[in-house]
């Protein structure tokens, strides 16, 4: 629909919407180059602090899975005219307040509009070293692959949704979305410049998705061992139950890409398909600084697990799932 539109001439910029990345990079004439995202979207959980807390955290997440530094936001909200609590409203924009200042950004200000249903999220601005920009057409064939947090939340917010999730599943998968990406990103940042090749964030697109579009851009194909990939415990046991809409577009425009080495659960299958909220990063770790990486991450205390690696492109094959 809107392959029509030209891509920009500007030598200036580096990263653009042509490789589906998380965010685009603009360099100035000197010092670090300027990184630009936007994201919003309705409700998923019921309190609304927590829902400000999860949409500045998802927002935040794409400067940090380009290796950037966030710096700063403007809030993009929408709500009914009527029916909306004030006091609402006020905890859905302190939530997502108290989570930039976390990440030491500084709200400069929004854009609030009548809308049937609430919506709202940050465009956010930060700098990145021009020569350190991580983006998805970096992998290469030998890389391993880590991915930061479990899978899962599209399911459990589905489940939330009609009352079908334990509270314990609820709880875990809720602190996961409102967990920043810093750590990862900080410890990623710290290593050798070649240590990581590329690096995406795990969102809407859900894992699959995100890693064709890796797949795509960096003209390999990517290998994931499914039983290595980390979910939320209890998660696999109502995936069934709970498929959400995205889930079941992802698998139609992905699917094809995608190649079944032995027979893999449908639950498992579920999750990988399954579109995420403030997801984590997923990492394409050079194979000789892979542990090097590993360690960084661990020792940053995040929970990195390895998933899987790239190999040489199989005949347009973009993923291959192994049991």
């Amino acid at each position: 629909m809107l392959s029509d539109i030209p891509a920009s001439i500007d030598d200036r910029v580096l990263v653009d919407f042509r490789t589906a990345d998380d965010a685009g990079v603009y360099r100035w004439e000197s010092g670090p180059a300027l990184v630009q995202t936007v994201d919003f979207f309705t409700p998923i959980v019921d309190d609304p602090y927590v829902y400000g807390q999860i949409a500045a955290a998802n927002a935040l997440s794409d400067v940090y899975a380009m290796g950037g530094v966030p710096l700063t936001a403007l809030a993009i909200a929408a709500f009914p005219k009527e029916g909306v609590e004030p006091e609402t409203i006020r905890r859905i924009f302190r939530g997502g307040f108290d989570k930039l200042r976390e990440a030491g950004v500084s709200l400069l200000g929004g854009h609030t509009v009548q809308d049937q249903e609430i919506k709202f999220g940050y465009a956010v601005t930060g700098s990145i070293d021009p020569s350190r920009v991580l983006t998805n057409a970096g992998t290469r064939a030998g890389d391993v692959l880590f991915l930061t947090k479990p899978l899962g939340t599209g399911i459990v917010g589905t489940a939330i949704k009609f009352d079908r999730a334990e509270t314990a599943l609820a709880d875990a998968a809720v602190q996961s979305m409102r967990t920043l990406n810093r750590a990862a990103a900080d410890a990623l940042r710290a290593l050798r410049v070649d240590a990581v090749h590329a690096c995406t964030d795990v969102t809407g697109f859900g894992l699959i998705g995100h890693a064709t579009e890796m797949a795509r851009a960096s003209g390999v194909t990517i290998a994931i061992d499914v039983a290595r990939v980390p979910v939320f415990d209890g998660v696999l046991a109502i995936a069934a139950i709970n498929r959400s809409g995205g889930m079941a577009t992802n698998e139609e425009h992905f699917g094809a890409g995608v190649r079944l080495g032995g027979a893999v659960p449908a639950d498992r299958l579920a999750a990988l398909y399954d579109p995420q909220t403030s997801g984590g990063l997923l990492v394409a770790a050079a194979a000789d600084a892979a542990p090097q990486v590993e360690a960084a991450l661990r020792g940053a205390g995040v929970p990195a697990a390895r998933i899987g690696r790239a190999e040489p492109l199989d005949r347009g094959l973009h993923i291959a799932l192994r049991a």
